[in-house]
């Protein structure tokens, strides 16, 4: 895919928020206004200068403005479900996990050669600008070995000059060659890369420009260490305006990947409790409880009559922003549509954050059918890597002693949770383009909702990606193979979904794009856009 030069703003973001604004267009600003020093791979000073006193913005034009993951072995199937060939093993790269069997066309070899040869032409280009006195060349790889008054004067030449002189300037090649030199310490190309992607990315173009507008920002974050930061004030908030949806709302509107979770769940639970007269529903994300409306109405159809149904909404405070209020508003929403459909309904509130959840959190009663919901969320438990405490694991073991009739779990099917950094940042580029272009069908692309929907409820994870290690990186998705691995160490077996399930999910993506798939594969429903595996739904007993 060539990529448009015709964007000439740098895009980063400016950390402030403007209440003025009607469409709530956060803004960020670098918050290191000096000159940032590092060392490269070879233990030269590299230095180049942080854009002082100056302020940007993720669009390049003045109108404009994800989803609500380690062990060393996997279980995961070798077959993609939706591989052009049925199977088809992964492409080798430094650190690649072995679970990644999707075809990724970031994480190939040729990707990753393009990406050493673009390093190549950069350093041609350093030759052509700086004369052949400055060549101090590394024989071994190849990377330039230069002082730091190299450094800042390939760093202050003009970005347009970079663009016109390295022929056939693919964005792809670019992003992958910069993840790479940052992964090797390789500060002077990273500075230069840096500067190239500042010409071609835009949060209003094509899918890659706006994926690269985020990803610059996650390194340009990762150099400053302020993901975290970052991620905190994107939120997936309700606009100023009454008149716009949540930003998450809108991307539940524009793409199924909630629906996708939200289907198969409801339909799995239905079928569970069909006989039930006591239903107790544990939802570890709440968000609106939008979910459970669809839900409630089918029960309230059941013959016989409805059951009675309680619900326990577990969510943090971040989520208050999206709802307007804290979780007693989910309360009322859920008793007063309860309430229309004659089903006998309770709700109890857990406002707090997975890992804080205990048994006397959950308020299980005698004599009661429980189901327990994880949508997207069990990926923000860190895991053995990054504590001791385990909260992934030990969440799953409380739920089973709990002797739940079903569990169900939704995750997106990606590997970022224990891969080194280029590995993961391989991974989030393959992911969020898919991602991305599937958004772009849905909507124009000047769009300010979708412009803020992605920044605010997308580019906080791939900021948090890409930026963030330790305890600061709450976006570690795993493949199903591995949460498999840990709901059967918990004690569960796997329950497949019904014939049922799937025809609901796919009369559900009738409503959008031909490209959107769904496949049954070893016991679970995977949701992918064209050959790229995005979700999977899976049930558990």
């Amino acid at each position: 895919m060539r990529t448009s030069r015709k964007h000439q703003t740098p895009a980063t973001i400016h950390r402030s928020y403007d209440e003025n604004d009607p469409f709530c267009l956060s803004r960020f600003q670098i918050l290191d206004n000096n000159a940032c020093s590092y060392m490269d791979g070879h233990g030269t000073d590299v230095s180049f200068q942080v854009y002082e006193d100056q302020v940007f913005t993720l669009e390049s034009s003045t109108a404009a403005a994800g989803f609500d993951s380690p062990y060393d072995v996997s279980i995961s199937s070798s077959k993609s479900p939706f591989s052009q060939h049925g199977s088809q093993s992964y492409m080798s790269y430094p650190h690649h996990s072995h679970d990644n069997t999707y075809g990724s066309p970031f994480s190939g070899s040729s990707v990753v050669d393009d990406s050493k040869k673009l390093k190549h032409k950069l350093r041609e280009l350093e030759l052509s600008l700086l004369g052949p006195e400055s060549d101090t060349i590394d024989s071994c790889n190849g990377c330039f070995i230069t002082g730091a008054h190299q450094a800042a004067s390939l760093a202050s030449f003009n970005c347009g000059q970079l663009v016109d002189m390295i022929p056939n300037l693919d964005l792809k090649q670019i992003l992958v060659a910069c993840g790479q030199a940052l992964n090797d310490g390789d500060m002077l190309t990273v500075a230069g890369l840096m500067h190239v992607l500042e010409k071609m990315v835009s949060v209003s173009g094509e899918p890659i420009q706006r994926l690269g507008a985020y990803v610059l920002e996650g390194l340009r974050a990762r150099l400053e260490s302020s993901g975290s930061n970052i991620y905190k004030a994107l939120k997936c908030e309700e606009p100023t305006s009454s008149e716009l949806m949540s930003y998450m709302h809108i991307l539940f509107r524009i793409c199924p990947y909630w629906k996708f979770a939200y289907t198969s769940g409801n339909v799995v639970i239905k079928e569970v409790m069909e006989y039930e007269q006591k239903i107790h529903i544990i939802d570890f994300q709440i968000a609106q409880g939008t979910q459970w409306m669809f839900l409630i109405a089918a029960l309230a159809k059941r013959p016989g009559g409805p059951p009675s149904i309680r619900v326990t909404g577990i969510d943090d405070s971040q989520s208050n922003h999206a709802r307007g209020g804290g979780l007693d508003i989910v309360g009322q929403r859920l008793s007063e549509f309860a309430r229309s459909y004659n089903v006998p309904f309770e709700f109890h509130d857990a406002a707090m954050s997975g890992c804080e959840i205990q048994l006397e959190h959950l308020k299980v009663q005698p004599g009661e059918a429980l189901a327990v919901n994880f949508p997207y969320v069990l990926h923000h438990m860190p895991d053995e890597s990054v504590s001791i405490c385990n909260h992934r694991d030990r969440l799953l073991r409380l739920v089973k002693s709990l002797s739940p009739k079903v569990v169900t779990l939704a995750e997106q099917e990606s590997n970022t949770n224990t891969s080194p950094f280029f590995s993961r940042y391989l991974e989030t580029l393959d992911y969020y383009s898919a991602m991305f272009e599937s958004i772009d069908i849905a909507c124009p692309r000047d769009d300010k909702q979708r412009i803020n929907a992605e920044q605010h409820c997308v580019a906080r994870d791939i900021v948090n990606m890409i930026a963030c290690e330790g305890p600061d990186r709450v976006e570690r998705h795993e493949l199903l193979g591995k949460w498999r691995s840990r709901f059967m160490m918990a004690g569960f077996s796997q329950y497949p979904p019904s014939s049922s399930v799937i025809m609901a999910v796919r009369d559900m993506l009738k409503e959008y794009d031909k490209n959107y798939r769904v496949e049954e594969m070893d016991g679970a429903l995977y949701l992918g856009w064209v050959n790229r595996a995005m979700s999977t739904c899976s049930a558990w007993r």
